[in-house]
């Protein structure tokens, strides 16, 4: 059932103050910005140019290791946002979706044109988000990738994953949210890329996140690492 502009910009004001990266504007008067571009991002050059970046941020000259880090602090700004919303009920319609993001700062979202689906269950919301960030968002933007660096799909949907689980990790426990992100891993293609279990989310591979200079780090649900331990991903792989 459609969801209109005021339920949508209240289920997203309700998850914003769950932290920034829940975060996506609403305001018209955004429109007057010129820099917000439109999501998912079709421009390979711009990508690899924001890759170029990251890298030097994190101050490694692997262009897939900064890419793979990239695609998860883009995928965890995605679900976060659209997840919380669906745990109140309201899957927000992300055609709309701009983007916009500059050296040293986080990533910006802006929904032009607040519309959505009510969801009345954690099946039902699994479905309507599946299909705004996964067929959406994510696979444009790894077809988009996938044309300047090399990685493997299985740890590009671990990392999609990673980023799902990581975002109950913010915020109190909530059994909506947490029931919504069970059903999303069970679905392709995040179906089998790890486990949910008491202690967290264990991925089946790797980010690549221990190649970041000076090397040897883990992230907490690393499929290099047992047992997992919950901890909140580090600042440096979120754009």
């Amino acid at each position: 059932m459609p969801a209109g502009a005021g339920e949508v910009r209240e289920a997203l004001s309700a998850a914003g103050r769950l932290g920034p990266y829940f975060a996506i504007s609403t305001d018209p008067a955004e429109e007057a910005d010129p820099t917000w571009r439109p999501l998912p991002e079709r421009d390979p050059d711009r990508l690899a140019g924001l890759t170029g970046l990251y890298a030097e941020r994190l101050g490694t000259g692997e262009r897939r290791v900064a890419a793979s880090i990239l695609f998860q602090g883009l995928a965890s700004r995605l679900w976060s946002p659209v997840v919380a919303a669906a745990a109140l009920g309201v899957v927000p319609d992300l055609s709309a979706l701009h983007w916009r993001w500059a050296p040293g700062a986080p990533i910006a979202l802006w929904l032009a044109d607040p519309r959505g689906h009510r969801a009345g269950g954690a099946a039902e919301a699994a479905d309507l988000v599946h299909g705004q960030v996964v067929t959406g968002q994510l696979e444009p933007l790894r077809a988009a990738m996938l044309t300047f660096t090399s990685l493997a799909d299985g740890l590009l949907w671990g990392n999609a994953a990673s980023a799902l689980a990581g975002g109950l990790n913010v915020g109190p426990q909530d059994a909506a949210r947490t029931a919504i992100v069970r059903e999303l891993l069970s679905r392709p293609p995040l179906a089998g890329t790890g486990t949910l279990g008491p202690h967290g989310f264990a991925r089946r591979n790797c980010c690549l996140y221990y190649r970041v200079p000076p090397g040897g780090e883990m992230c907490g649900d690393c499929g290099l690492r047992r047992p997992p331990r919950r901890a909140e991903p580090s600042p440096q792989r979120r754009p």
